[in-house]
């Protein structure tokens, strides 16, 4: 039968829904060969389900029984016409289908098993263009009722072509292998090994490839640090907090929060000798997104092509989705952060407390579920970043709560809300606090110093230990091991500045 041309009444299709006339592309006979080579040699099914995906063929018969395929697959079953005949008949649906004769007629189908592969492309070529053709009818229906809102279709037809796209990239002999790839290049090439974004390989607090949250009550300084970040981006200063800063291609802050007081902030940091950069590598979106990003999982990425980004800001978090507290759209936030990090593109986030951890004591320890809504949006992320304290006080403290390596602080940091800068306190440092203590410090003292309370937790303890240790391993301290207990008690190791650390800082 000619391509392209209207089946006879018996053999129902798709073709004619719809008010209209424009022709649904299909290729019968390329159906008729992945049916009848189905029939054949059932692990042919194998290997054509991953590149048909779902409602392939233009022929509702030949989808009634590529659907009695795959039931017989499943039960590892023959996929004989005998078989498929006496299934059909149970069914109710062989008469549907073209009787017993149209069935026998499919597996005699001259093509063999070898091109079954290339015949189910062509299928699913034809029937992502009869969606492209579907969407492009309702388009212009829409477009031609009274009152019809451009900006509503628009949005419509990104959704329909979004939608489109992604199913695409899940069908097709690259499905099951798009992002494949065999253990020494996932080890090697998929920058494990790359130098952090902001600090340290030993103390990172933003990774490449992860993202970075920065969580707090309003007023706090979560603004003021994540500005002093993207400016370091930028190139325009190297260091936040005293650790390097990588410089980034272009940053697109989304502004979503209240842009005018974003603006009055990042005012403080410029200058006029900036405008050329600010130009060319700062993006800035004011206001809300086209959609939230639980609802349109590519918008991140796609807003990062769009405007050639390699580092996305989101201030704030609440903003960028419909709700806080649904797991399900916490999920699909999460898939839409995946999505722009498989893509190349750094991401900060800038995220709110829950109300009854806003009246905390200064530098008292919080954690991870003071972090307001779905556990989800902090069990995806690289990064947490936790500030303490009062609103509009400038002596917060920067506890870091999730970490890619070596953990950070907690620091307490002084901001000048006038130079929209933010200095680390010196007396927080393990390294100054070695220092000036000649008697040397256990880690139990450490621990208390750095997290408050008499009575340091045991995790507290080991941060401390670790703090220690790598300053005995880049020679700024020395280690006296301790003694084990016994009736007379233990000794625990105490650590002393070094002589060189001693001498570097006289």
């Amino acid at each position: 039968m000619p391509q392209g041309t209207t089946l006879p009444p018996h053999m129902p299709s798709h073709f004619g829904e719809g008010p209209s006339s424009l022709e649904r592309p299909f290729n019968v006979e390329a159906e008729r060969a992945v049916l009848g080579a189905c029939m054949h040699k059932a692990d042919v099914i194998d290997s054509v389900r991953p590149i048909l995906g779902d409602d392939a063929f233009y022929r509702p018969a030949h989808e009634t029984i590529w659907r009695a395929l795959l039931a017989q697959r499943r039960e590892d079953n023959p996929t004989d016409p005998i078989v498929l005949t006496e299934l059909l008949q149970q069914q109710g649906d062989l008469q549907r289908v073209g009787g017993a004769a149209y069935v026998f007629e499919l597996a005699n189908a001259p093509y063999g098993t070898g091109s079954a592969e290339h015949h189910a492309e062509i299928v699913r070529e034809k029937a992502e263009l009869r969606r492209l053709v579907t969407s492009a009818v309702r388009t212009l229906q829409r477009a031609q009722e009274p009152g019809a809102d451009p900006e509503a279709i628009r949005s419509e037809v990104e959704a329909e072509v979004r939608a489109e796209r992604e199913r695409a990239l899940a069908s097709g002999q690259g499905r099951l292998s798009r992002f494949a790839k065999d253990g020494w290049s996932f080890v090697k090439e998929t920058g494990a090994d790359t130098e952090p974004l902001w600090g340290t390989r030993e103390k990172t607090v933003w990774a490449s490839g992860e993202s970075l949250m920065i969580v707090g009550a309003p007023g706090v300084g979560k603004t003021t640090l994540a500005h002093q970040v993207v400016f370091a981006r930028l190139g325009l200063q190297e260091t936040v907090l005293e650790m390097p800063v990588a410089p980034s291609r272009r940053v697109l802050y989304l502004a979503m929060d209240r842009p005018k007081q974003i603006a009055k902030a990042m005012a403080r940091r410029v200058f006029r000798t900036d405008e050329k950069i600010l130009r060319e590598r700062l993006v800035v979106w004011e206001g809300p997104l086209p959609a939230t990003l639980d609802k349109e999982p590519d918008l991140l990425a796609d807003l990062a092509a769009a405007h050639q980004a390699d580092t996305i800001v989101i201030d704030s978090l609440k903003d960028a989705v419909s709700t806080m507290v649904d797991d399900s759209l916490a999920v699909a936030f999460h898939n839409a952060r995946n999505r722009a990090l498989r893509g190349g593109v750094e991401i900060m986030e800038l995220h709110h407390q829950r109300k009854a951890a806003a009246d905390a004591p200064r530098g008292q320890r919080p954690s991870l579920d003071q972090v307001y809504g779905s556990t989800w949006y902090v069990s995806g992320a690289g990064s947490v970043l936790f500030v303490t304290g009062k609103a509009g006080d400038p002596a917060v403290t920067l506890h870091h709560l999730k970490t890619s390596t070596g953990e950070v602080g907690p620091l307490d940091v002084t901001h000048d809300h006038v130079r929209g800068t933010t200095t680390v306190d010196p007396s927080k440092d393990p390294a100054v606090l070695l220092r000036n203590a000649p008697g040397g410090l256990t880690a139990r003292d450490l621990a208390t110093i750095l997290f408050g309370g008499g009575d340091p937790e045991r995790a507290d303890i080991e941060k401390a230990r670790r703090h220690l240790s790598r300053l005995v391993d880049s020679g700024l301290a020395t280690k006296a091991d301790g003694i084990a207990g016994g009736t007379g008690g233990g000794q625990q190791a105490r650590y002393y500045p070094s002589a060189r650390h001693l001498t570097a800082v006289g």
